[in-house]
């Protein structure tokens, strides 16, 4: 069963960066569009980034500008390069594919002060 371990969260304060990795225990990533997902509390969890199998990248227009997602199918990993962080952007962040999505990691808590 393919398993997904995000990381790289952190607290920073707000127009830091961070990076966040998405590690998958099988090649699920060469077979499928990615995404990075995030929740905060009280709120539906949101898809922020995407980027399919032929690079095709969408953002979120909260994110648009600030956030690059990008893949290394090799490494069956996921990226998300995070700069100019707002405290709006404070949510637990998870990585799964966007379609049919399979069993969610436990993500990795970003919280960015003001």
């Amino acid at each position: 069963q393919v398993q997904l371990v995000e990381s790289g969260g952190g607290l920073v304060q707000a127009g830091g960066s961070l990076r966040l990795s998405c590690a998958a225990s099988g090649s699920i990533f060469s077979i499928a569009a990615m995404g990075w997902y995030r929740q905060a509390p009280g709120i539906q969890r949101e898809l922020v980034a995407s980027i399919s199998l032929g690079g095709t990248i969408r953002y979120a227009d909260s994110v648009k500008g600030r956030f690059t997602i990008s893949r290394d199918n090799a490494k069956n990993t996921v990226y998300l390069q995070m700069n100019s962080l707002k405290p709006e952007d404070t949510a637990v962040y998870y990585c799964n594919k966007v379609v049919r999505p399979i069993d969610w990691g436990q993500g990795t808590q970003v919280t960015v002060s003001s």
